[in-house]
């Protein structure tokens, strides 16, 4: 059966020759202009849908925003990002929101086709003989130096003081709290986490750690819960032994 592409694309002339462009190469592809109508054609797909290719300006509702919502109802299908906006700030917000890949505009076609091969390919089931899920205990609320998080209100408090995290922050927060101090694989966060195949090539990871440190991280140049393990992964740590960095964190 063919592949299924979603183009979210205002700009008709380039949406059409995307559509074009992967037709030809046997994909089966629906082409719509904004954000509402796509959220509208996920909702109510007869067929599934193997990816989504987003624009990042919609008229009405970001794509941003459309990521955002389809991630928040629990969609897992790889979304590639598409963007004339190339600054690392809108890189990172893009993953954030739940984006497996970002391309800036304009783009080379050959680009383009190798990356949705590339999606298509890998993107595989939310649990995988290679990547089962771990049992572990279901912590609803946390304390750990400053920090106070509830994962049934979707709160964190700093120092008392509630900050705001994302939804994709909270529950790589809570994937951390109930598995401390082992080391977990960028792999297994993708799978366990974003809930797509651990092997993509995407820094999702990479990005929401490093947000996470600046909320939960007294000094986040120098974390001290969730360190970084060199060509491993990540540990966290929720007490550390009087407050010392560990001799193997890297980054």
């Amino acid at each position: 059966m063919r592949h299924h592409i979603l183009v979210v694309e205002d700009e008709k002339h380039l949406g059409v020759g995307i559509k074009y462009n992967l037709e030809a190469e046997s994909y089966r592809v629906t082409l719509v202009e904004d954000g509402p109508t796509a959220l509208r054609v996920i909702d109510g797909a007869s067929e599934p849908i193997d990816l989504i290719i987003l624009d990042l300006m919609l008229p009405g509702m970001s794509g941003y925003a459309v990521c955002e919502t389809i991630r928040d109802s629990g969609v897992t299908t790889p979304v590639l990002m598409l963007s004339a906006r190339t600054l690392a700030e809108d890189r990172a917000r893009g993953f954030d929101v739940g984006a497996n890949q970002y391309m800036n505009k304009p783009f080379e076609l050959d680009e383009l086709l190798s990356r949705v091969k590339n999606l298509l390919q890998l993107a595989g089931p939310k649990t995988t003989a290679t990547t089962p899920r771990r049992s572990r205990d279901v912590i609803e609320t946390v304390d750990f130096g400053q920090v106070s998080a509830n994962f049934m209100t979707h709160e964190v408090a700093v120092d008392g003081k509630v900050v705001q995290t994302t939804p994709k922050q909270l529950k790589l927060l809570r994937y951390f709290v109930e598995n401390p101090d082992r080391v977990i694989s960028r792999s297994e966060l993708l799978s366990e986490v974003w809930e797509i195949s651990g092997n993509l090539q995407t820094r999702a990871v990479d990005q929401t750690v490093a947000q996470l440190r600046k909320v939960i991280e007294p000094d986040n140049a120098n974390p001290i819960h969730l360190l970084t393990i060199r060509d491993a992964g990540y540990r966290f740590i929720l007490h550390p032994a009087g407050e010392q960095h560990a001799e193997d964190n890297f980054e």
